[in-house]
């Protein structure tokens, strides 16, 4: 009884094992053709999001002449800091949520102001609220080709505490896509923005209409737009990538487990058919003797 117990067992866990195995090769199938287009829009943002800087670098040294006010290239004192992090909605991505949990958790730690967060996913608030951490906005549900639009309400909630005050300093912290099989956890500043340096031989010539301030104070807002918006681009081709891996290392080892569940079913099967001859023979041998 026993072993009969163990060969329906070993059965039962290799047709589950073999049907887990399905679900992810399915789930890796998907991610595989998300994973493309998802990558050819984190890197076709890119240049964009140089180009932008570059014309605000120019701008920003041309503004210095003049008069004008720029509450988001405004540094001051930081009394509270906020972090806009964009993480999944969905796991079974590997380590990728996990490797920008820890970013964070470290990041809060060695701070001793106060932190605040907008979280962009379920994975990302979970977190925070876990970790008891104050949560100023929640966003959820981005679709896997986002429009520009859809994140407006990300960058207006950090853009208005910012301009009012409320908040001091602004972190960006999203995975960077590198390669499919490498995402990097990032944190950057996104506010005060912080006009990178051009050197005189690569400045732009440009017309400015009606000058130079107006398009400062302009631009800068679609910067930081631009900045939320390129940064989910990036998560969702990281997210993509992280889970075809994942799902293709999970399928490989469901195989290597379905092979050893086998070879032990083998195995018992061998041990059953040896003990019953060997029953039968003790049994015809015991009659001969008779």
């Amino acid at each position: 009884m026993r072993t009969m117990a163990s060969t329906q067992v070993l059965r039962r866990r290799i047709r589950s094992v073999e049907g887990t195995a399905k679900i992810c090769r399915a789930m890796e199938m998907i991610a595989t053709a998300k994973m493309r287009r998802t990558q050819d829009q984190a890197l076709a943002g890119r240049p964009y999001s140089e180009k932008i800087s570059q014309v605000i670098a120019d701008l920003a040294i041309l503004s210095r002449i003049g008069d004008g006010n720029y509450p988001l290239l405004e540094k001051r004192e930081e009394k509270r800091i906020a972090i806009v992090y964009i993480t999944t909605d969905r796991g079974l991505c590997g380590g990728l949520n996990a490797n920008l949990n820890r970013l964070i958790g470290q990041f809060v730690l060695e701070q001793s102001i106060p932190v605040t967060f907008v979280t962009v996913g379920r994975k990302g608030r979970s977190f925070i609220r876990r970790s008891g951490l104050d949560i100023r906005a929640e966003f959820s549900g981005i679709s896997d080709r986002p429009t520009m639009l859809e994140t407006l309400p990300v960058s207006r909630v950090v853009i208005d505490d910012y301009s009012s005050g409320y908040i001091d300093l602004v972190y960006l912290a999203y995975p960077r896509f590198v390669s499919t099989m490498e995402q990097q956890p990032t944190m950057e500043v996104l506010l005060p923005v912080e006009p990178p340096e051009v050197p005189p031989t690569q400045r732009g010539e440009y017309i400015w209409e009606p000058d130079p301030s107006a398009v400062l104070n302009q631009l800068l807002p679609r910067y930081v737009e631009m900045q939320v918006y390129h940064a989910i681009l990036e998560l969702i081709a990281s997210e993509q990538s992280a889970r075809m891996v994942a799902m293709r290392n999970a399928s490989d080892n469901a195989k290597d487990v379905i092979e050893d569940l086998t070879l032990t079913l083998n195995k018992v099967r061998q041990e059953t058919i040896t003990k019953e001859i060997c029953d039968i023979s003790g049994g015809a041998e015991a009659l001969t003797r008779r």
